[in-house]
């Protein structure tokens, strides 16, 4: 552990100082100790902060360092991980957002900075319906992508996510509202313990012994929203969790989808009222997925002249019958002038360009190969 981090924990804790004005004052005074070392006058000098902040430094720092102290010893005990903003482990992703956490704790061996990263969120009363579309999701992104599944373990979609990520081989991070001395809800400590097993990873921004407050889990989804490059809402209320971190992800810019279900379902508002207002696109499987995110088909073996033709479906041969090697085709051309419905060609072109039939390019854009 350096010494700078002993100085970049104390600051975390000291009260008033949150993600963006500890990054502020390091990036004036050039490191937390020069924080933490600065008399109140000196401090009074930067930006925004006031003599409430500067005092409430002064008062509190000799408490914050003792309290850092005791949380190195319980990482070291414990395998904890502790990820400075200014570190190459930290997520990428992550670093870019403005409010993102000074010191990410974490435990387990998942890569944060994955090539391709999803978060998965959702009502904790999911139904058969939500969990069989979110379970299909993690599958079918499983079978060619192999992305980090991030969620939250909390019931419903969440721990779906989770296990739905293990049981298809993939690495999947918790992002806990709480320390990393516990696990909540306790019904999912053997879910923790196998992702940990399994090189998945528990993430947080809370120190150890901290206090469990509602709060702490809103302040947890804006790491859920900006570790992904897309936060996936399978089924929500019209108010709740999920929807607080689809807002974040907007915010950042971030890609936000969610499944429509069927007008009227409870678990269904929040993600109709997404796809409504324009914060997210709707999508049906992982091929909108990989669709809106533009992530190329990867194939599993070089494409070779096969002895036999592939056996199409009706669709497929109608699609291929319409394409041309010459001139790319938009997807929405490709529909309206076969008549095909749009879920159906996206299925019918993924299977297609898995099997060397047709060209995926930037826009939208098919052709046959």
């Amino acid at each position: 552990m350096t010494t700078d981090l002993l100085y970049q924990l104390a600051l975390t804790l000291i009260p008033g100082v949150g993600s963006i004005t500890a990054k502020q004052l390091i990036a004036y005074c050039g490191s937390a100790e020069a924080v933490l070392a600065s008399a109140g006058k000196a401090l009074l000098r930067i930006p925004d902060v006031g003599a409430a902040l500067s005092g409430a430094i002064d008062a509190s720092k000799q408490t914050a360092l003792y309290r850092a102290r005791q949380e190195l010893e319980f990482m070291e005990k414990n395998g904890v991980q502790a990820l400075s903003f200014l570190d190459k482990g930290y997520p990428e992703r992550l670093r870019n957002c403005e409010d993102s956490p000074l010191i990410l704790y974490a435990k387990g061996g998942a890569d944060l900075n994955a090539p391709k990263v999803v978060s998965i969120v959702g009502t904790r009363n999911a139904t058969a319906y939500g969990r069989q579309q979110c379970e299909n999701l993690v599958r079918d992104l499983a079978g060619l992508y192999a992305p980090l599944v991030v969620s939250g373990l909390a019931f419903g979609i969440d721990v779906c996510a989770h296990r739905a990520a293990m049981a298809n081989g993939l690495p999947t991070a918790a992002v806990l509202g709480h320390g990393l001395d516990m696990v909540y809800p306790a019904q999912h400590l053997n879910v923790a313990r196998e992702m940990l097993q399994q090189g998945g990873a528990l993430l947080s921004d809370f120190t150890s012994r901290c206090r469990m407050d509602p709060s702490n889990f809103v302040k947890r989804n804006r790491i859920v929203a900006g570790m992904a490059d897309a936060t996936i809402v399978v089924e929500s209320a019209e108010k709740g969790g999920a929807l607080i971190t689809a807002d974040m992800a907007f915010g950042y810019s971030r890609d936000v989808m969610a499944f429509p279900g069927r007008v009227g379902d409870k678990t269904s508002a929040g993600c109709l009222k997404l796809i409504k207002t324009n914060k997210a696109a709707l999508i049906e499987s992982a091929a909108d997925v990989a669709y809106l995110l533009g992530w190329d088909i990867p194939r599993k073996q070089p494409v070779q002249q096969s002895l036999f033709a592939p056996e199409l479906s009706d669709d497929e041969k109608t699609l291929l019958n319409f394409l041309l090697p010459t001139e790319a085709q938009s997807i929405d051309v490709i529909c309206r002038s076969t008549g095909l419905a749009m879920p159906k060609v996206s299925a019918a072109l993924l299977n297609m360009e898995f099997s060397g039939l047709v060209k995926a390019l930037p826009g939208k854009m098919f052709l046959k190969m």
